[in-house]
């Protein structure tokens, strides 16, 4: 897929605001400071289109991103440990769980953990949330460039052996680094088919 255009369309805290165009959406959602933004102005070839900030929790609304007026890239508020207030945070969660449940154009989330990292009990919960409510998601590791190719490998085979504790199958996982574009075109190439796959059913 070519990113010709990317364009902000609106940011919200109600899901009944969102966009009422029936087209695909992809939600991307992880802990604070997880490389969020980073990596969603990487796969789409603009360098601020998602607001990249050293403060963990800068993203507190939906914001919805019009990508190749063909789908909507949808970018979420990080959970747990943003500095914010337990008020904030309690309206965050809910408003994201609304998006989650009500939201018919979603077709899928991209979970992202850094790759650096053992398991974080937050991640997995979510996950599970996503799992309980027959959620598509897929996981995309991030910071790719800040380990060896041997280490990633540990590290992401240790993820899946936690993760197939409780899920059946591992889920789909993309290994990404925003600062060097690694993983931009299978994500974009999955984004690509199952767009496809959607058209064909209709």
């Amino acid at each position: 897929m070519v990113i010709k255009t990317a364009e902000f369309v609106i940011s919200n805290s109600d899901v009944d605001k969102c966009p009422k165009d029936q087209l695909p959406e992809y939600a991307f959602i992880g802990r604070s400071n997880v490389g969020k933004s980073s990596l969603i102005n990487m796969l789409t070839n603009h360098k601020n289109l998602a607001k990249i900030s050293g403060k963990p929790g800068k993203t507190q609304l939906i914001n919805h991103f019009l990508i190749n007026k063909e789908w909507f890239l949808v970018d979420l508020p990080g959970y747990g440990y943003a500095r914010v207030s337990k008020t904030t945070k309690k309206k965050f969660q809910k408003f994201i769980t609304n998006y989650f449940e009500k939201r018919r154009q979603l077709v899928s989330a991209f979970v992202l953990v850094d790759v650096r990292h053992e398991p974080q009990k937050i991640d997995l919960e979510f996950m599970e949330y996503l799992g309980v409510n027959q959620i598509p998601f897929s996981i995309i590791f991030t910071k790719a460039d800040k380990l060896k190719p041997k280490a990633i490998e540990r590290n992401v085979d240790d993820y899946c052996k936690e993760l197939l504790k409780t899920w059946e199958e591992t889920p789909n996982y993309f290994i990404t680094s925003s600062s060097k574009a690694i993983g931009r075109d299978e994500v974009l190439q999955f984004i690509t088919a199952t767009n496809s796959e959607i058209e064909a059913m209709r």
